[in-house]
């Protein structure tokens, strides 16, 4: 069961260098033990906050951030194209950093959901010493392999759809570099064509699992618009994760921390191959694969739930 309703009691907005203003939040215990709430996406967002729900409030202290380029940060990169230059790993990782030093926080517990692990993962091993512990729902590592399997492997799945989703670009060209020129294209027209293409296509993929219901995956045509810009800019380029960058490929570096990694066995759209896999290269992870659920669930949630409750606890 998820805990009661909660609403921050701190917020506020943090100016970066390059003109990115970054939307945070806190709530829970100002005294309790940090923990770092990472969304989906690229460019899903906080959302209406139900994200805090997974938290025991007298626990922790929990911080949620719109990560740059949606939600309530601005500019959205689709209202904004030229700020695609500062879209990369490496300014994100920065963002996270910027937030932890603004707040006073020494270390935090990290929860990522589905693009928000990736970048949990990558966050840890660029500053390890940050880490107390990750929990990740509906893993992924931003490798090519998986981009891949989401807009061309699950194919023969979904052909109908597939279809559609090919329809807009040049036979010779790769489904997420298709997709990335689109939605950068002078054309709002066309942007706006691509990002509602692409929305179907998520809505498409995702549609086995519980929680899936009919229409469009974002119901707001300017955030489909700005979600299929971020996450096709983010996954045309490999996630800026490239060879011995790779998250896959650094996991190892990750013995020390522990992990909790949880995933959908009917999870089509990011096959279990990966949290398996990661799994056995990160030495003191633990892997819980739900059965029922899909791309999350409600049992994947009440499981980080008690996983990060029970660190939180262990540290009183």
């Amino acid at each position: 069961m998820q805990h009661p309703p909660l609403e921050p009691f701190a917020s506020g907005f943090l100016d970066r260098p390059d003109g990115a203003r970054l939307y945070w939040e806190t709530s829970g215990n100002p005294q309790g033990r940090p923990a770092l709430y990472l969304h989906g996406g690229p460019g899903g967002g906080l959302g209406k906050g139900g994200y805090r729900r997974r938290f025991d409030p007298d626990l922790h202290l929990i911080v949620g951030i719109d990560q740059r380029g949606c939600g309530q940060s601005t500019p959205w990169a689709a209202d904004d194209l030229p700020t695609l230059r500062h879209q990369t790993m490496s300014d994100l990782l920065a963002d996270i950093e910027a937030v932890r030093e603004e707040l006073g926080i020494g270390r935090w517990l990290l929860h990522g959901v589905s693009w928000g692990s990736t970048l949990a993962l990558a966050y840890a091993l660029e500053h390890p010493d940050r880490v107390t512990e990750i929990v990740n729902l509906a893993v992924t590592t931003g490798s090519r392999w998986e981009v891949d399997w989401i807009t061309d492997g699950i194919s023969p799945v979904f052909p109908e759809a597939y279809e559609r989703l090919r329809s807009l670009l040049r036979a010779d060209e790769r489904t997420i570099e298709g997709y990335a020129r689109l939605l950068t294209d002078p054309d709002p027209l066309v942007r706006q064509r691509a990002g509602d293409q692409w929305d179907e296509w998520e809505a498409t993929h995702m549609s086995l699992g519980p929680l899936a219901t009919p229409g469009p995956l974002h119901a707001d045509e300017r955030h489909r618009l700005n979600v299929a810009t971020l996450v096709s800019h983010y996954w045309a380029r490999d996630c800026f994760l490239p060879g011995p960058e790779a998250v896959l490929a650094r996991a190892h570096e990750l013995d020390g921390i522990p992990g909790v990694l949880v995933h959908g066995r009917r999870d089509i759209s990011g096959p279990a191959l990966t949290a398996w896999s990661l799994h056995r290269a990160w030495p003191g992870s633990r892997l819980e694969i739900v059965e029922e659920d899909g791309h999350g669930g409600p049992r994947s949630a009440e499981l980080c739930q008690e996983a990060m409750d029970a660190f939180a606890r262990a540290d009183r």
